[in-house]
């Protein structure tokens, strides 16, 4: 069975001397984060995922959720007794505001919490991470009396939430909707139609569950401007915050899909539900948006968080498998044959997913201290630059950290050999689960058109431009160091060709936009790629200080330090390819007639 460890000391590390997050006590919560109580917070849910949820990951994958005859769902043998002891830690509420009954820490800390969750028990984690998002959903565009009757129950757990977007016959094109809303003379509405996919639709964790559901008030405009965003809970509000009736909203199936098993995915029945407009009429896209963009980089978290288990269980394999010896001679005389982690090529991977997790999880940390900055600093440029990074990362995120997450966790299986292929090891769960990460919330392919297609050209490219001026300086500023040399110049080199490919968009995709269609995963990679440099230059500068500080954390930071230059010279120079295949325009892509496939 795989076991689990989470990353607390490296987390630590960014947040602490990355990061530097005292530097941000003047936003709420963040005067309250002290080293202290982030090393305790930490600490104690890595116990909580190791100790509790990492057992039940198989269990989940082998007992899958069961529906019954009235359209109840039973989720796996322990999930609820695991589940009412994430409430009781006030888990949920990491970062909800303490008016609602949240502990009203920064996201930053709920992020990196939400990544050990994931490692341990993703579909597990998928029960908390939606209502987190529903939550943020209704803070933002809810009025008072909604806030009031669902975030208390949300945040505490007593409720969960869900998101109900994609029906039958439309997934990411939501202008197709048929779902129907048909007011009601007492203000609500009685929503008809059928929702696919819902992730948590149906469950036995909680008392209540809370749908939000995009439909179209009868008379609206037809496509994406038309759509409205309504409440739909399971029960209704009663007296006094009791429950009420049964509304009209069920769970007809659930999917039987290729992992993620102990999360209920539902197809949803409205047959006439009481629901509750949650904002502007017409305007529930832009509403949902809140959650949307909250749930994207969720599943950029999960991505890296399927990697990171992945890792450390093959790196833990990799010690003790003993096959052949190793090419420069034995290492391991005393033994039949050396530990296969001896052999470049097993190391090879091993440091591949390793330079990956390291710098991916200060990509999210990094951003989601930016989320921090967006809705809490009071000069409005700061909230604005801040708005702007999340915007231009979330779908980097999202696509690059679910891409590469997937393949990483292949990689772990391939260090197995055939033990990786059978269930025993638990390595082809964690393929099976990461493989849903690339698809939902927008498949990868939808991010890569949304980051070159909306993100670089709006508001003039001001948030490009900004990330493009913050590497340059960081570039700039150590330049004179000899010992960051091996950082600096490979990022050097890939910033100017991701500059490169942004100025050949600009030039060949106006006149022909399939030419942005063609190119756009290759440039969300090689983004991605020059993010991920980029934080591991701020985490090699961090690393020399420290290491120069005798503190006892020498031995850690040399091999930061190690790990960082392999990412340079290995996993890097990937930008030059991504460079070429962008440059090489759609022709090729778009020659064969669609008959011909």
């Amino acid at each position: 069975m795989p076991t689990y460890t989470a990353p607390v000391d490296d987390v630590t590390f960014l947040l602490s001397d990355v990061f530097h997050i005292d530097r941000y006590n003047n936003l709420p919560g963040f005067a309250d984060a002290t080293p202290d109580l982030v090393e305790a917070v930490l600490a104690e849910a890595g116990k909580f995922c190791a100790d509790v949820l990492t057992p039940l990951n198989r269990v989940g994958d082998k007992e899958g959720c069961r529906r019954h005859d009235d359209g109840s769902v039973t989720t796996p043998s322990g999930f609820k007794e695991a589940y009412k002891q994430l409430t009781e830690g006030g888990w949920i509420g990491v970062s909800a505001p303490a008016e609602f009954g949240g502990q009203g820490l920064p996201m930053v800390l709920a992020q990196a919490v939400s990544e050990f969750l994931c490692s341990a028990n993703m579909a597990f984690a998928m029960y908390p991470g939606l209502t987190q998002g529903a939550i943020a959903a209704i803070f933002t565009h809810a009025s008072p009396e909604q806030k009031k009757a669902y975030i208390p129950k949300l945040v505490s757990g007593q409720w969960s939430g869900t998101m109900n977007l994609t029906e039958p016959q439309c997934g990411t094109d939501l202008g197709l909707v048929r779902t129907k809303a048909a007011p009601q003379p007492d203000g609500s509405y009685k929503i008809t139609g059928t929702k696919i996919f819902i992730s948590a639709g149906e469950h036995d964790l909680v008392e209540n569950i809370v749908h939000l559901a995009l439909a179209r008030i009868e008379g609206a405009p037809e496509g994406t401007r038309g759509l409205s965003l309504f409440i739909v809970p399971k029960f209704l509000p009663g007296a006094g915050g009791a429950l009420g009736a049964r509304n009209a909203v069920a769970c007809g199936s659930i999917e039987e899909k290729m992992g993620i098993h102990g999360n209920a995915t539902c197809v949803m029945n409205y047959d006439g539900a009481t629901g509750w407009l949650m904002g502007e009429p017409n305007r529930g896209l832009q509403a949902m948006f809140t959650m949307m963009n909250e749930a994207r980089l969720g599943v950029g978290v999960q991505g890296l968080a399927l990697s990171e288990v992945a890792y450390q269980n093959a790196a833990a394999y990799a010690k003790e498998r003993l096959a052949g010896r190793a090419l420069t001679g034995a290492k391991f005389p005393q033994k039949p044959a050396d530990p296969i982690i001896v052999h470049p090529d097993v190391r090879r991977m091993l440091m591949s997913m390793r330079a990956f997790n390291e710098a991916a999880r200060a990509l999210v940390l990094w951003t989601a201290l930016r989320s921090d900055v967006a809705h809490h600093a009071e000069d409005a440029k700061q909230r604005q630059a801040a708005d702007d990074h999340m915007g231009l990362m979330t779908p980097v995120i999202k696509g690059l950290l679910t891409d590469q997450g997937f393949a990483n966790t292949v990689m772990a299986q391939q260090i197995f050999g055939g033990h990786g292929y059978i269930a025993e090891h638990g390595m082809e769960q964690f393929v099976r689960d990461a493989r849903i990460a690339m698809l939902y919330e927008g498949a990868n392919g939808i991010q890569a058109l949304d980051l070159v297609g909306r993100k670089l050209p709006k508001d003039g490219g001001r948030a490009l431009q900004a990330f493009f001026a913050e590497v340059s300086a960081c570039i700039k500023e150590h330049g004179a160091d000899a010992a960051m040399a091996p950082y600096l110049a490979p990022l050097g080199q890939a910033l100017g060709e991701l500059q490169q490919a942004t100025m050949w968009f600009l030039q060949n995709a106006l006149g022909n936009p399939d030419n942005a269609g063609a190119g756009a995963t290759d440039y969300m990679h090689l983004f991605g790629l020059v993010a991920l440099g980029y934080m591991w230059c701020l985490i090699a500068v961090a690393a020399k200080t420290k290491a120069a500080g005798g503190n006892g954390t020498g031995q850690r930071m040399t091999e930061k330090l190690a790990t960082g230059k392999f990412f340079m010279e290995r996993m890097l120079p990937a930008t030059t390819v991504h460079l070429a295949r962008i440059k090489a325009g759609a022709a090729s892509t778009m020659a064969l007639p669609a008959e011909a496939f």
